[in-house]
């Protein structure tokens, strides 16, 4: 397939663009298997730079089309003038984009072989998302492993976690282009293609398998979700009756093992509003009520804040989220910008993080592994805090978001780490998505998305660790990285004997 420049980054583009067509809320799995390809076609027999390049423009596509969400906190919710909020989101999928196609430089220097293709560019591709799960504070969207939490292939996430799928996903893509792009059907391709139809039926049969038990228990459970619009949510004036808003919600629902308000639900600091607080508290001890609420919290010893969620009621407890989001938790070179625009003197934007080492909440005994928001996006930080829990919580604030696919995608994540780790998941957000998803990650009861109402269900928690809340998503990375090195070891070797014959052919000619 011959194809002008212009004509080559324009396909990538759109290769790129079309990816997220593949994850939530579209779920055309198909999609992410084409789109790298094409990719994976258009960087054979590159340069270094031309491989950067080509990857960079494929990542700006699908960062433009699948995170461009992005322009609604910063317009809607920043106060930012739309060129500025335009401007803004475009260098921020720029940003991503450059991350995204760094690693990919290292596919120039593989020996130039269908073999080394099909070895090292699933490898590159893994450790590309990997890179960005963590540079920077880390901002892991956009897995190609997700397009597979419905398929067959996610009987393979107990054992290697999504990092594992985007892998199958990757040589998947690359079996495609040597068979479509390069026309090339030669005995690795036929072995690789194998393979896939191998992992992808053995995922079939993996599904079955139960990695963890039951405890026996089952927990009626009741999510909140009180829609409150983001520009009222830290207003005075609104506060006294986002309050009342809450507990009128809740109170049909005295009694429930578990009752779930979401992130940021209480919007002050417990000090101001202690007389609610004990009410509240009273209230859900007198029913055997374990109250679950995000609420922004300050250690009274550093006057730190913190972004936490707090256990009222029929228990004890408090925890304090440990990854923050830039610019909307903290403020990076805060000294420097604050003040300078609306945007930087966000409310709540000057959290810091939790203590790493936690006790983890609990409920009726059972204990439950929390993650604030944007925390359920880091697979192994929720399959450390789910080693010994029983069940999962992650609740969210996505008014952040508008309309728009994010809550989707953000949905999407949360049931992986419910399949990941073979728990139980609860799910209790603002304004949606609001669900429970069993221990095979399926979502079993939903919200309406934008609306004020309440959720009740039951959830039975489960004991025991999946081979991937052991080992997380180490396995699959040091596997890539080793056959990177290998890959470029071999090149390596083979340009120094090459060196050597031309060297040798030179003396005999002399």
């Amino acid at each position: 397939m011959h194809l002008s420049r212009g004509q080559n980054f324009l396909a990538l583009f759109a290769s790129g663009a079309l990816m997220p067509l593949a994850l939530a809320p579209f779920s055309i799995w198909p999609i992410a298997i084409f789109s790298m390809a094409v990719l994976f076609w258009a960087l054979e027999n590159q340069t270094p730079k031309q491989a950067f390049i080509k990857a960079s423009i494929f990542g700006f596509g699908l960062f433009f089309a699948g995170v461009s969400w992005v322009y609604v906190s910063i317009h809607d919710h920043g106060y930012i003038a739309a060129p500025l909020a335009f401007l803004g989101t475009i260098l921020f999928c720029l940003f991503l984009a450059l991350i995204f196609a760094a690693p990919f430089s290292l596919s120039a220097l593989f020996p130039k072989s269908p073999s080394s293709v099909l070895l090292g560019l699933p490898a590159v591709w893994v450790l590309s998302e990997w890179l960005r799960g963590w540079i920077l504070t880390g901002f892991p969207w956009l897995y190609a492993g997700y397009s597979h939490t419905d398929t067959w292939l996610n009987g393979w996430a107990p054992l290697g976690g999504v990092l594992l799928l985007s892998y199958i996903c990757a040589l998947t893509a690359a079996v495609l282009a040597q068979l479509v792009f390069r026309k090339q059907l030669g005995r690795s391709t036929i072995i690789a293609g194998s393979l896939v139809l191998a992992t992808t039926v053995a995922g079939y049969f993996l599904q079955k398998v139960d990695w963890t038990q039951p405890t026996g228990t089952e927990l009626s459970v009741v999510l909140i979700q009180p829609n409150v619009e983001q520009e009222d949510k830290w207003s005075l004036a609104e506060q006294g009756s986002i309050l009342d808003r809450l507990v009128a919600q809740t109170e049909p629902h005295w009694g429930a093992d578990i009752i779930i308000w979401p992130e940021g639900a209480i919007p002050a600091l417990p000090r101001q509003i202690m007389d609610y607080l004990l009410e509240v508290d009273g209230k859900a001890k007198v029913n055997q009520t374990t109250l679950l609420t995000g609420i922004p919290t300050q250690d009274p010893r550093n006057r730190r804040y913190f972004n936490s969620m707090l256990a009222l009621g029929d228990s004890r407890g408090q925890y304090d989220k440990t990854r923050l989001v830039p610019f909307g938790e903290y403020v990076p070179l805060e000294g420097l910008l604050r003040g300078v625009n609306r945007f930087f003197d966000l409310p709540m934007s000057s959290f810091s993080l939790g203590a790493a080492d936690q006790s983890l909440l609990t409920a009726k005994g059972e204990k439950i592994a929390t993650a604030i928001c944007y925390e359920i996006a880091y697979p192994n930080l929720v399959g450390n805090t789910a080693a010994t829990a029983t069940m999962i919580l992650t609740v969210s604030n996505d008014a952040w978001f508008g309309r728009s696919i994010a809550p989707q995608q953000h949905m999407q994540m949360a049931r992986m780490r419910a399949i990941e780790n073979a728990k139980p998941l609860m799910r209790g957000t603002n304004n949606g998505v609001s669900a429970l998803v069993d221990y095979r990650g399926t979502m079993f009861q939903q919200l309406e998305q934008f609306t004020a109402t309440e959720l009740s269900g039951t959830i039975r928690p489960r004991a025991g660790q999946t081979i991937f809340t052991q080992l997380g998503s180490w396995p699959i990375v040091i596997a890539s990285l080793l056959m990177c090195a290998g890959l470029l070891g071999n090149s390596r070797r083979t340009k120094i004997r090459q060196i050597k014959t031309e060297r040798g052919n030179q003396y005999d000619i002399n």
